[in-house]
């Protein structure tokens, strides 16, 4: 029976970053950033996982994270809160943000595969 919806820190314990959007259905800046979030997520594709968080239905996450006014985005990889932001975010200074954590990700990555990669002798 593993049709249970995963928790909240089971989705931003994952190796993609995620893009947690917290909001709430009647904020206005909310629905300011839902064309936003669209259009990044068109833009940099699977490559970031997109969550969205309505604080009045999970007020115990918002709590945990001391979510004190909507719209907040918060990018989680692995776990670990990366960035943060209350407000409207236009959305190249989104994809500015995610794209930077990307590379962070892709340099980690190169640095892991070199660490593990057998050493090559002439």
């Amino acid at each position: 029976m593993s049709n249970q919806q995963p928790t909240f820190s089971e989705i931003i314990r994952n190796d993609k970053p995620v893009l947690v959007d917290f909001f709430a259905t009647w904020c206005m800046p909310c629905k300011m950033m839902e064309p936003i979030l669209e259009e990044v997520k068109h833009k940099i594709g699977d490559r970031v996982l997109f969550h969205q968080v309505d604080v009045d239905r999970q007020p115990l996450v918002a709590s945990v994270y001391q979510i004190s006014g909507v719209p907040t985005l918060m990018v989680f990889r692995k776990g670990e809160a990366l960035w943060r932001h209350s407000g409207v975010v236009p959305p190249d200074q989104l994809l500015q943000v995610l794209q930077h954590i990307l590379e962070d990700v892709q340099k980690e990555a190169e640095a892991t595969q070199a660490a593990s990669a057998p050493s090559q002798q002439a």
